[in-house]
């Protein structure tokens, strides 16, 4: 079956996956389609905007640093503080997205913003810009859409675990090079955060809304606390939110269809993080869809284990020790310092646990 539009690699999700997904395929020549159902990429950003230095290879791009970062500050139930080394970069995400989608446009990817998709049979995608449905035809199809992904549901598989966040930007009063992590049983399955951003901060909780479901009422608590400390100021100048996947790596393969970054479960089930694993993965699934194309049928299957293989330890510890945490949340255990520090990866007991 063909349609008017006809594309080697159709791409859903100009997030960093999808972006990087998009400009590795055009560089090896395929025609490529990446589509984003936001009218401008890049924004709303729901991020807290830090890279661990090792990865900070992944998300240099003009114009996207703010600051760097020196250490980690975890802040124990007790109060007790924790400084360790932990370098790395606070970016400007929205930059960020906005020069890897110029990058795939440059490369001689095709971009449609506000588009969303609706459905794909393997040979055809249905999309929608406006009020029109546009059928294309594509070969393969690289779903980049986030945790919620529709590529995901449309292949029939199931919802992923997640924990919501809430995420204010308020003025930072004086200058910080720490990002700072508050682990308490008000955040379950969660914990808070203050990641310094130049003159202002990302203020953040996350937490499992079947353990906690109001997110409101224990960030609000915690600006306070911090601004009554002098660290941040009390206005608010932004508020954002989302969702993080925490079950870990899923499925990435399907015949010609492809999920990555968010979409395949690649984010941190502790710390959250993804910047770096989408942006790996995309890169990944771009080159294997030129492979695919070129007339390689294991392609993505090799991309997969390759993906599993540097990632899935990592994930799989992160999963049990959400596991091992769940039925500790609201108990006096979660208060205990000791306790806490083996579902941190700031410690030591993190990694002495069994993966």
């Amino acid at each position: 079956m063909t349609t008017g539009h006809q594309v080697d690699l159709l791409v859903i999700g100009c997030g960093p996956a999808g972006a990087s997904a998009a400009r590795t395929a055009a560089e090896t020549g395929l025609s490529v389609l990446l589509i984003d159902r936001r009218s401008k990429i890049g924004d709303p950003v729901q991020c807290a905007e830090f890279v661990p230095l090792p990865m900070a290879r992944h998300v240099k791009r003009t114009g996207t640093l703010v600051q760097t970062i020196a250490t980690m500050t975890s802040f124990l139930p007790s109060g007790a503080q924790d400084i360790s080394d932990f370098p790395g970069l606070i970016i400007d995400r929205g930059a960020f997205d906005r020069a890897l989608a110029a990058e795939a446009g440059a490369a001689g990817a095709t971009i449609w913003t506000d588009c969303r998709f609706l459905g794909w049979n393997g040979e055809v995608a249905t999309l929608q810009q406006g009020e029109r449905t546009v059928p294309v035809s594509a070969r393969c199809l690289i779903g980049a859409d986030g945790p919620h992904s529709s590529v995901a549901a449309a292949l029939g598989l199931k919802p992923q675990p997640i924990v919501q966040t809430r995420q204010y930007t308020v003025p930072l009063r004086r200058p910080h090079t720490a990002t700072d992590i508050y682990l308490s049983d008000r955040f379950p399955g969660g914990y808070g955060w203050l990641f310094p951003k130049a003159t202002v901060a990302n203020l953040g909780v996350g937490a499992d809304r079947g353990l906690g479901p109001d997110l409101k009422t224990p960030l609000d608590q915690l600006h306070r606390d911090l601004a009554a400390s002098g660290l941040v100021g009390t206005d608010i100048l932004h508020r954002t939110g989302g969702a993080i996947p925490v079950g870990g790596a899923r499925g990435m393969v399907h015949g010609n269809t492809v999920l990555v970054g968010d979409a395949a479960g690649l984010t941190h089930p502790i710390t959250g993080a993804g910047i770096s694993a989408a942006v790996i993965s995309g890169e990944a699934a771009g080159h294997a869809a030129a492979r695919w194309c070129a007339g390689e049928p294991g392609a993505f299957v090799e991309m997969e284990d390759d993906m599993r293989e540097l990632f899935g330890p990592t994930l799989q510890r992160g999963v049990q020790c959400r596991s091992r945490f769940q039925p500790l949340w609201h108990s006096t255990a979660t208060q205990d310092d000791t306790v806490m520090r083996h579902g941190w990866i700031a410690f030591e007991q993190y990694f002495a646990q069994a993966a």
